[in-house]
């Protein structure tokens, strides 16, 4: 399989493999018996005996195009808020050092009493947290600088789309709403308003808030969640609305029975409780889900037609043909909840490999029958290496992507057999921290890309091989 990366710019490495697929890094280097590589501020190693050359200059993989979104909520339009604060000058320089945030260097400005300087200490520590995928200590500067500056539109704004970000629309909507109020002329504050607004079911409220956005300043990705929005307002015009203790049911009402509509929600109710008892950390607010026929379902998504449900945020199940529960549709509501799940425990920060692998793996799901083959794939190192699966699967062709999906799987199922759900579960934890994915696997398995697809390799030729 061929992924190409897209880039522009500066002097990097290519990794030609053997299999005919290339790797773009910013820096390659031997040791040993592998390669090891950079891309961006990770590191990755692949075995020699995996590599045809490797050159030297061209484009930097840090400057590369993702695969394309992730399928799961997280993703938030990328604004730079028109700042409401002091003068920063060299404030960053002083308050964060060494890549890390200088707690004695806050306290020493706040203790000077000035409650703008401080708004402003604590929100640039704040957003140094919040851009480094440190979610729970950006949400206490955050705090922190919202006592100092109640209505702050730039922190407000900051917050909101954390709070988003992490599976709290309700909460998010309520700073949204004052980011609004303290900056009316503010495109970001209209922007996060209408994310929040949409995660909270208020489809209607985000259409308008986007296009008043739009008024304000053009922006593409502004103009690309509001066209989803219409597209799901006019399909969901005369919907109807069921609620359980955990989940909002919108549904069609000709489409499904009254029974049928209750046997999912007993369905996700218990699902739920499994997932809880699993993964903890349940998302915060209720759940959405949206009953589709198969054309509603793509006109509304714009999924690949590989796609059989989709969770944005939002669970988006076609059932057309189906009138009762069956152990397949049971299998794709747990899968999709199990999205909501991962997404709470992340931070919104897992790679698409790990949220599939896991979501897979709790349906439950096994290899079967693709194991064999998949350890043939490892075994003559044609697999997709793990740090191309960090991109969304949502782009590739119906082969490409079960061969992604299965290599998740695999790789999980490992995971999990080797050091139980207890590591994965810690994994998350430390990705919602700030880990990089590898750094998180070394923490946990002590296992790089490089040596984890070498031990997956191993665990599929034990299990599957000949």
């Amino acid at each position: 399989m061929m992924l190409v990366l897209a880039s522009a710019a500066a002097s990097a490495d290519t990794i030609h493999l053997k299999n005919g697929r290339t790797i773009l890094a910013d820096h390659v280097r031997e040791n040993g018996n592998r390669y090891e590589y950079d891309i961006g501020d990770d590191s990755y190693a692949i075995p020699k005996s995996a590599v045809d050359r490797v050159e030297t200059g061209g484009m930097p993989a840090s400057a590369s195009s993702s695969l394309g979104a992730t399928k799961t909520a997280g993703d938030l339009p990328v604004f730079i808020p028109v700042d409401s604060l002091a003068n920063e000058g060299d404030l960053p320089k002083t308050i964060v050092r060494e890549g890390k945030v200088d707690p004695d260097a806050l306290a020493k400005l706040e203790g000077k009493g000035n409650a703008e300087l401080s708004a402003t200490a604590d929100f640039i520590a704040g957003k140094f947290e919040f851009e480094h995928g440190n979610i729970e200590q950006a949400r206490r500067y955050f705090d922190s600088a919202l006592h100092f500056q109640p209505e702050n539109s730039t922190v407000l704004i900051y917050y909101a789309a954390l709070l988003v970000r992490t599976g709290n629309p309700s909460q998010a909507l309520t700073y949204a709403q004052r980011a609004v109020r303290a900056a009316p002329e503010s495109p970001d504050a209209y922007t996060v308003l209408g994310y929040a607004q949409q995660a909270c079911d208020r489809t209607k409220d985000a259409v308008a808030s986007w296009k008043h956005s739009l008024d304000l300043r053009p922006d593409p990705a502004v103009q690309q969640y509001l066209a989803k929005a219409q597209r799901e307002q006019n399909v969901e015009t005369d919907f109807a609305q069921r609620e359980s203790s955990h989940f909002v049911l919108h549904y069609e009402g000709k489409q499904t029975s009254e029974a049928f509509r209750g046997q999912i929600l007993t369905a996700l109710e218990s699902d739920y409780d499994d997932l809880s008892r699993d993964l903890g950390t349940p998302p915060r607010d209720n759940i959405l889900v949206t009953l589709y026929t198969e054309q509603a379902f793509f006109d509304v998504t714009r999924a690949p037609s590989w796609s059989g449900a989709l969770n944005d945020g939002k669970l988006r199940i076609p059932i057309s043909g189906l009138s009762a529960m069956t152990p397949e549709l049971a299998r794709v509501l747990k899968h999709e909840l199990a999205h909501s799940f991962i997404n709470q425990l992340s931070g919104g920060r897992c790679p698409p490999w790990l949220h599939e692998g896991i979501a897979q793996l709790l349906e439950p799901k096994s290899l079967g029958s693709d194991g064999r083959q998949l350890a043939q794939l490892f075994k003559s190192q044609r697999n997709i290496p793990l740090n191309l699966l960090e991109g969304s699967f949502l782009n590739f062709s119906g082969s490409q992507a079960y061969l992604a999906y299965s290599e998740s799987l695999a790789t999980v199922s490992y995971i999990n057999d080797s050091y139980g759900m207890g590591d994965i579960q810690r994994i998350l934890q430390l990705l919602s921290q700030g880990s990089s994915t590898e750094a998180a696997l070394r923490a946990t398995i002590h296992s790089d890309y490089g040596a984890l697809e070498s031990e997956v390799g191993k665990y599929l030729s034990d299990k599957y091989g000949d």
